[in-house]
């Protein structure tokens, strides 16, 4: 498995990559469910479906309800590929689960991507999440300028990419690395 470590064992923040459609989305729901009795913020994302067509995607934060964040019929300038980005939606999302909380134990995000980007206000909150103590563990674009490569850039951070043929072990792996921040392991 690929792995860029900057900060060894005292990053703070660790990022999962990997081609679209890999499961990192799923990862990042394993962990979260590994978690139940944690304080977690965040949020993962859902695919939308009609007929077996992807057609949209969904935030669903840990705190709220869900929101959907991008739609093929959704109009307006912020736009990637097809989809149109609900940037208000992102933002509400933003504001409340990526807000610096200090009950707050871990920062779980899916994902940093072009989508996300094109709020402000989740951007300055990404920035402000890598900049706290809590630990991160977000999932990332494999591709992207702006935040997707300043936050890949970071020397405090390790970046692990998934794979079909590595993606179940990573659970356990991203579970140890949560552990040794949040227990001091």
């Amino acid at each position: 498995m690929p792995v860029v470590a900057r900060a060894g064992n005292s990053a703070r923040a660790l990022l999962l990559t990997g081609v679209p459609g890999v499961g990192k989305t799923t990862l990042v729901r394993a962990v979260a469910a590994a978690l139940s009795g944690r304080r977690l913020r965040g949020f993962t994302t859902d695919e939308i479906r009609q007929r077996g067509e992807r057609v949209g995607f969904r935030m669903v934060p840990f705190g709220e309800q869900s929101r959907i964040m991008a739609h093929v019929s959704f109009r307006g300038p912020a736009r990637v590929g097809r989809y149109g980005v609900d940037v208000a939606a992102i933002d509400a999302v933003c504001d409340t689960e990526l807000a610096l909380d200090p009950d707050a134990e871990l920062y779980l995000v899916d994902e940093i991507g072009k989508m996300e980007c094109f709020s402000t206000r989740f951007v300055a909150a990404v920035r402000r999440l890598f900049l706290s103590d809590r630990p991160v563990v977000a999932t990332v674009a494999r591709r992207g300028g702006g935040l997707i490569e300043e936050i890949k850039r970071r020397r405090d951070v390790v970046l692990w990419e998934v794979s079909v043929a590595n993606r179940d072990a990573l659970v356990s792996r991203v579970l140890g690395w949560i552990d040794a921040r949040l227990d001091g392991g």
